[in-house]
C-alpha cells in the first residue's frame, strides 16, 4: 500500500491560483508613496516532515539589528546581482542565516510577491528540508532557530488582526502568536495567504 505523501496538500494548494498580498492589504486609507520603486526580496518558507506532523522553521532576528530587531521571520533578503532569481536568493540567504544546506532543500514553488511597507516586494519561496538539519544562526543576525507547527499557521482561526502606531498613522496587521513568539506584519501574512490557499 503506497505511503501517503504528507506535503500532497502542500503541493495541491500550490497549484491554485493565488493573489499578491501587501501589508497594506488592512489598511485601505493608507496612501502609497508616488513614483515608489520596491526591491526585490525573497524569503525561504522552509517546511519539514517530523514524527508529529510538518513543521515552519522561523528565526527571531537579532535584539541588534537597525531594522526589525528582535522580530520573527523567514530566513531570506535582497536578491543580490549574482542570484539567479528568488529561489538562488531564498536558498542562499537561508544557508547564510540559519546554516541550512541548499543541497537538502527540495523547491515545492513560490507564491506571489508580497510588498512590504518598508518597500520590498518579497518572493515566498517554500522548501521541503529532507534529512537532518542542525541550525547554525548567524551571529548578529540571528539570535534564535525554531520550529512552529504547520497546522498551527494553517488554522485561519488563531490569526487576530492587531494594531499599532507607525509613521504617526494606525496601522492594523495579522498576528499568529505560538508560545513565547509573537508572529506578525509581513511574516504573518504571508502564512495568512497560504493558509486561505490550503483551506
Amino acid at each position: 500500500m503506497p505511503t501517503r505523501d504528507p506535503l500532497a496538500g502542500l503541493r495541491a494548494a500550490l497549484t491554485r491560483l493565488g493573489a499578491e498580498t501587501s501589508d497594506h492589504d488592512l489598511n485601505p486609507d493608507f496612501v502609497l508613496p508616488e513614483g515608489r520603486v520596491l526591491r526585490p526580496a525573497a524569503v525561504l518558507v522552509p517546511i519539514r516532515i517530523a514524527e508529529t506532523g510538518l513543521r515552519v522553521i522561523l528565526t527571531k532576528r537579532s535584539s541588534r539589528l537597525k531594522h526589525h530587531p528582535g522580530q520573527i521571520a523567514f530566513p531570506g533578503g535582497k536578491l543580490d546581482d549574482g542570484d539567479d532569481g528568488p529561489v538562488a536568493a531564498a536558498l542562499r540567504e537561508s544557508h547564510e542565516e540559519i546554516g541550512l544546506p541548499p543541497a537538502i532543500v527540495d523547491i515545492l514553488g513560490t507564491m506571489p510577491p508580497h510588498e512590504t511597507v518598508t518597500g520590498f516586494t518579497v518572493t515566498p519561496v517554500l522548501g521541503h528540508v529532507r534529512g537532518g538539519f542542525d541550525p547554525v544562526p548567524e551571529a548578529g543576525e540571528v539570535d534564535e532557530v525554531f520550529e512552529v507547527p504547520f497546522d498551527h499557521v494553517m488554522n485561519r482561526t488563531r490569526y487576530i488582526v492587531q494594531s499599532r502606531f507607525w509613521r504617526g498613522q494606525r496601522r492594523h496587521y495579522y498576528t499568529v502568536p505560538y508560545g513565547p513568539y509573537y508572529i506578525w506584519g509581513a511574516t504573518a501574512r504571508i502564512l495568512r495567504a497560504l493558509a486561505d490557499r490550503v483551506a
